[in-house]
């Protein structure tokens, strides 16, 4: 429900609380009282909504931008030759990239790792490689 909705349900709300009072001696003051209150709480109310829809919008926004430098990397690592053979994997949160996996050669780690790191949107690259010479 948007906020004007809500705002407009709490008016209603207010409305109904003061007919409901006028019949009746000296209580459309303790009316508005209690009003006030539920006023105050339909407030409070819509900002803790607000704001758990901020932080669910944000991590939603970060785990995007995640999978997205994800693709770019594995695309970067199937585009260099010596290492599109090789079985990298490849996790990316908050732009930290980690490399899990095996390769040939240390040679090969440290170019993964370096054409890793070149990608755009990768803030630091964990390379966890093992090196497994060829048999």
């Amino acid at each position: 429900m948007n906020t004007d909705k809500m705002k407009l349900a709490a008016l209603a709300m207010t409305f109904a609380f003061a007919l409901a009072a006028c019949d009746k001696p000296n209580s459309a003051e303790k009316a508005g009282r209690e009003v006030d209150r539920a006023a105050e709480k339909a407030g409070d109310k819509l900002d803790e909504a607000s704001k758990k829809l901020s932080e669910q919008t944000a991590k939603t926004g970060e785990a995007i931008e995640d999978a997205a430098i994800t693709t770019k990397v594995k695309t970067a690592i199937l585009a260099e030759p010596g290492l599109k053979v090789l079985k990298i994997n490849v996790d990316t949160v908050g732009g930290v990239v980690t490399l899990t996996g095996t390769v040939d050669s240390q040679a090969n780690s440290d170019k993964a790792k370096q054409v890793v790191g070149a990608v755009s949107g990768v803030k630091q690259v964990e390379n966890r490689l093992i090196v497994m010479p060829p048999k």
